[in-house]
């Protein structure tokens, strides 16, 4: 084997090597892909077990946040991320440590993951989000993005009006619960 040929073996390897790590990097890993069956919801109320409390909230498909002493209600999307979010709620109050970020949004981990519905979305002030699965936001200004649309604060048209109902920028707490 002359000189040439050894050369342009020796490189071979590396070259595979390169090209399925280059590959690898662009396959999602388990971080990145949330998959959780929801239960179907029956088609005729009567069939629902869930003591009638559940159903009816789901129905009107609200919630009520809660920070300080301001309490305002948000119209949930229909969605499983928003259904599943309903039977959480429906275990129990909910509460959030949210921190602003971007100068746009303040955002806090539920704890939990629900189901993924991501939609190229721009938001508006007021927009809930759930962000990739298990993060909690809330919108003060608008954004383009991947996201996962749970719902709207009620009435909530400008950034001044939802810092008003979030105290202002800064560290809160958020209680969520079924109204």
């Amino acid at each position: 084997m002359d000189l040439k040929e050894r050369f342009r073996h020796f490189w071979i390897a590396p070259v595979l090597l390169l090209t399925c790590a280059t590959l690898s990097a662009c396959t999602p890993t388990d971080e990145d892909v949330f998959v959780q069956e929801v239960p179907e919801r029956p088609e005729d109320p009567e069939e629902d077990t869930n003591n009638g409390n559940s159903n009816e909230n789901m129905e009107s498909k609200t919630i009520r946040l809660t920070v300080d002493d301001r309490t305002f209600i948000a119209t949930l999307e229909k969605n499983s991320s928003a259904e599943a979010l309903i039977t959480r709620l429906s275990e129990g109050n909910i509460q959030i440590r949210m921190d602003d970020y971007g100068n746009m949004e303040k955002v806090g981990s539920l704890g939990f993951s629900l189901p993924r519905n991501d939609r190229q979305t721009t938001t508006s002030p007021g927009d809930l989000i759930l962000y990739q699965g298990n993060s909690f936001v809330i919108y003060y200004d608008s954004n383009s993005w991947n996201f996962t649309r749970l719902g709207h604060v009620d009435g909530v048209t400008t950034r001044k009006q939802m810092l008003e109902l979030l105290s202002g920028e800064g560290e809160i707490t958020i209680t969520l619960s079924l109204e």
